[in-house]
């Protein structure tokens, strides 16, 4: 029997084989599919220029979050991005486990507490020369605001030197919104078929060298925010309620 949670084995997702698999199935499947039910929009791609390895960090409102950053990835970018994908979400069945692996190249996360054995497989991951990509708020957003972010990104970052790039997704929740977001503001909307969608890449990020993680990663959840409150025009967007 595989084992599963934490413990599922992710490797083979990274093989050539399976790769190229994923690159097949992406170029002519997901990537369609999503410029098919969204009027897709990217900006900000002249800051991945560099070309890596970054650790993306973007808002989360939906389960689409993963597929819409990764169709606005440059090819290059996405064939070497992995995804720190929810433990209990994603990898408690077989089933599931095996669809992340092979789909997006996901690794499993614990979101609830540290774990030094998953944070240690997407450092060794990124110090290895992959893109991370890690949602700092630990799960969708229930409100529809941004979320306090996690430690982990800033900490990932900080240890291998690699910088992240702040990514803000506008209005991914009413992307068929009963089905994959969980905002009430987004599940009470109306459906849409198509809607237009903003993914925004911000300018790369490093630690300070006299910077600790706690700043850190407050800089890195700002950035999100000024991104949002740039293309939303909410000028309200990822202030802490005692901020307003």
């Amino acid at each position: 029997m595989v084992a599963l949670g934490l413990d599922y084995p992710t490797s083979w997702g990274r093989r050539y084989s399976t790769r190229a698999v994923r690159d097949v199935l992406h170029r002519w499947f997901l990537g369609p599919y999503m410029r098919g039910i969204s009027s897709l929009e990217v900006r900000g791609v002249e800051q991945l220029e560099a070309g890596g390895p970054y650790i993306f960090v973007p808002n989360h409102t939906s389960h689409l979050d993963t597929p819409l950053v990764l169709t606005a990835l440059p090819n290059r970018i996405r064939r070497r991005t992995v995804v720190a994908a929810a433990m209990d979400n994603f990898f408690m069945k077989a089933s599931a486990a095996r669809f992340t692996t092979l789909v997006f190249n996901g690794i499993p996360i614990d979101r609830q507490k540290i774990n030094r054995r998953s944070a240690q497989l997407a450092l060794e991951l990124v110090q290895d020369g992959w893109n991370l990509l890690i949602f700092a708020e630990g799960g969708r957003t229930p409100d529809g605001e941004l979320q306090e972010f996690k430690g982990g990104a800033a900490y990932l970052a900080e240890r291998s030197r690699v910088p992240v790039v702040p990514v803000y997704i506008h209005e991914a929740g009413l992307l068929r919104g009963p089905k994959y977001a969980k905002a009430p503001k987004f599940i009470n909307a109306a459906y849409n078929r198509r809607h237009h969608i903003t993914v925004a890449f911000g300018a790369p990020m490093t630690c300070g060298e006299d910077e600790n993680l706690r700043r850190f990663g407050g800089r890195i959840e700002e950035a999100v925010a000024e991104l949002g409150r740039a293309i939303s025009g909410d000028t309200t967007y990822g202030l802490r309620h005692d901020e307003n």
